[in-house]
């Protein structure tokens, strides 16, 4: 399914976008789609003032862009959490569901669904669930390829894509769990990770994606 001007809003935020400039290759790689259609969707959104491009560093969401992938993000994470502690879903298989029903659900439906879950905070992926009308800001956290080997992490987020996450089900990586980075493979090589329970070796393109508190 090719992605639409939702799908650009809500990666651009997930990859910081709200406040820092996101380039084109990021957003290529997020969404699996080519550089040429990537330039031409940037170009929309900067005519219907929902981003702001500059050239050689990337695109940010405008204050309107802000909003409207804001108002996005709530229901799909609602429908998140519900998927998962409601109907048995695995936190891998809700991102397409999610999707589809966030495109059909009211101000007032999401609003009930959040009383329903009783306001939860975050989506199994561990992104922030903001409240009605406002604006959504993940903490700043740095990613899993950022930290030195010895360094003590908490898987905190990850980015909300199917692929992913299918990939961290096979490795059996799970939101929430504290490691030790053993080992850092050079030119971009697996980043090796352990604890008491498992030893895994996480690729780097996953890596620059897992979203981590140092301990």
């Amino acid at each position: 399914m090719t992605p639409n001007r939702e799908d650009y809003l809500k990666l651009i935020f997930e990859l910081g976008g709200d406040e820092n400039k996101i380039n084109n290759k990021q957003i290529v790689s997020g969404l699996d789609v080519s550089a040429a259609s990537v330039s031409e969707m940037i170009s929309k959104l900067v005519k219907e003032k929902l981003v702001e491009h500059s050239p050689y560093q990337g695109v940010q969401l405008t204050e309107l862009g802000l909003k409207k992938a804001s108002t996005l993000i709530r229901k799909h994470r609602l429908w998140e959490v519900f998927l998962v502690e409601h109907l048995n879903y695995s936190w891998n298989e809700v991102h397409d569901e999610a999707e589809v029903l966030e495109h059909v659900t009211s101000q007032t439906l999401a609003n009930r669904l959040s009383d329903y879950l009783n306001q939860p905070n975050f989506c199994p992926h561990g992104g922030v669930i903001p409240g009605d009308d406002q604006p959504v800001h993940e903490k700043k956290r740095q990613t899993l390829i950022d930290y030195p080997i010895g360094s003590k992490i908490r898987i905190a987020r990850v980015l909300d894509e199917k692929e992913l996450l299918d990939y961290l089900v096979s490795i059996d990586l799970q939101i929430h769990e504290e490691y030790t980075i053993d080992e850092i493979a050079a030119y971009e090589g697996p980043i090796s990770i352990s604890n008491g329970n498992k030893k895994l070796a996480i690729s780097y393109k996953a890596a620059s994606t897992i979203f981590v508190d140092k301990l």
